[in-house]
């Protein structure tokens, strides 16, 4: 296998395979493997635009019950930090977040032992009531399974149900790794990667869009990785239904499961194998929150198109330690600095504005 053979298959518009992937992951050239994806970036691209979304992430609890050991922000019910946040307290965030005129919200909380799908609907119909210029992209695959089995409902029913009270989309948390012999590891109590499938192709067919995303660097192996990528893109010639694609790097600071975070040359790696493996999706997501402005600003030549939200809170991932902030302002600079047109856009990526 040479580079110059997978150079030709993509140049062709040919779908690469797992072998030539893991190639390219373990063996291939960094620079080169980023300027096969800088070029897909550039096709799917051409107007040298790179998008953001103005949002807020919201954790409406911290109570879970997966206790996941690469996680640092979980708690036991009866812990003296456990908290469930209130509709109002809820209310007063996402009025923060109109302020700033937002347009994306992502409620994201633990596997919580109690709460059924009538809190959620309620909080869902007095959102949209309330805001309605704000699109409701919250929950996770876990957390939709968690309230049918709590409400006595199929995963079906409680995925309609709360999209008719306002879910709007699906945002790609607790993917992980989507190989179970990984997930076993790291997070043994959450669901397995063929549920997560499961109410990702659901939502799709409902139509609901969503993302999809992948947390390396803890226990898995390159061919996991790359496992992880083909069942995502295996996913998308089914329905579509993904806008995007977010690979991060685990954060090991605080957590169980300990370790070493990757470094950068292992991300922009990741970043760039995802590009040409998810070719049938349009967009890739640079992490800033994990890497940092300055990796951001270089992951847009490895293939990433969309720096994600300006995420006006973040509590998960700080809790690992990690706590890079950026205000729109800031993302508009990151932009401009790496030589791309800064555009805000709406959670399914329409554009709102360039500057």
């Amino acid at each position: 296998m040479t580079f110059e053979q997978i150079e030709k298959k993509i140049n062709l518009a040919q779908a690469i395979n797992r072998e030539e992937a893991l190639w390219l992951l373990i063996e291939a050239d960094l620079l080169k493997t980023g300027w096969l994806a800088d070029n897909i970036r550039r096709q799917k691209h051409p107007e040298n635009r790179v998008t953001f979304v103005v949002d807020r992430n919201v954790n409406y609890s911290n109570i879970c019950e997966s206790q996941c050991k690469f996680c640092a922000f979980y708690r036991s019910a009866d812990a003296k930090d456990a908290y469930l946040l209130d509709y109002d307290e809820i209310f007063a965030k996402v009025q923060e977040l109109a302020d700033h005129d937002g347009t994306q919200l992502l409620m994201q909380g633990g596997i919580h032992p109690t709460l059924k799908i009538e809190w959620f609907e309620e909080l869902f119909r007095q959102l949209r009531e309330k805001f309605p210029q704000v699109q409701i992209h919250s929950l996770s695959p876990a957390e939709v399974i968690q309230i049918a089995d709590l409400s006595d409902l199929t995963m079906e029913e409680c995925l309609q149900r709360l999209h008719r009270a306002g879910l709007a989309s699906v945002p790609g948390g607790g993917a992980e790794i989507l190989v179970d012999e990984v997930r076993k590891t790291i997070s043994p109590n959450k669901i397995g990667w063929k549920k997560w499938a499961w109410v990702m192709e659901e939502a799709h067919h409902l139509g609901m869009r969503t993302t999809a995303t992948m947390m390396f660097g803890s226990t898995e192996k390159p061919a996991d990785i790359i496992e992880h990528l083909f069942r995502i893109r295996e996913i998308q010639e089914r329905t579509g239904g993904f806008t995007a694609f977010i690979p991060w790097s685990y954060q090991p600071d605080n957590t169980e499961l300990g370790g070493t975070a990757s470094t950068g040359i292992e991300y922009l790696k990741v970043l760039a194998v995802s590009r040409i493996v998810l070719d049938n999706i349009d967009n890739i997501q640079a992490s800033w929150v994990t890497q940092g402005a300055l990796m951001a600003q270089v992951a847009l030549y490895f293939g990433g198109n969309d720096l994600g939200g300006t995420m006006l809170e973040e509590n998960v991932v700080a809790a690992a330690g990690c706590a890079f902030r950026m205000s729109q302002a800031d993302i508009v600079e990151l932009v401009r600095g790496a030589g791309f047109v800064p555009a805000r856009r709406t959670t399914e990526y329409q554009v709102l504005e360039e500057y």
